[in-house]
């Protein structure tokens, strides 16, 4: 579950973590929208900026993407990133969450912390 603990609100129930070189390269590259009901958190190890550009290569369906800082702490929102597109977050960040699209985008503003 992934947690807005700033509004004491659940932002989705099921979450998968990419840690690993292959899982955060793959990401949702050629999955389908209708399976895609959970928060992709990706773990980059440590704040970066530039290594936490996201790319939209084969992912076939819009997504909202939420950049937290290493205190998990929410320093930029992209919502309804569009297939085939490139983002870079305005600060540095530590974790990148991607969301579908159906997850109420009002349980969430940059300042806000989540838990998982």
């Amino acid at each position: 579950m992934i947690k807005n603990i700033t509004k004491n609100k659940i932002i989705i129930k099921d979450h998968k973590i990419a840690d690993t070189i292959f899982s955060r390269g793959l990401g949702l590259m050629f999955s389908r929208k209708s399976d895609f009901n959970y928060g992709l958190i990706f773990d980059l190890e440590r704040e970066t900026r530039i290594g936490a550009s996201i790319h939209m290569y084969f992912v076939f369906f819009p997504i909202n993407i939420v950049f937290l800082d290493a205190q998990k702490r929410i320093v930029d929102i992209k919502l309804g990133l569009k297939p085939f597109k490139t983002i870079t977050p305005k600060s540095k960040c530590r974790y990148v969450i991607e969301l579908p699209m159906k997850c109420n985008q009002k349980l969430y503003s940059v300042g806000n912390r989540f838990n998982w």
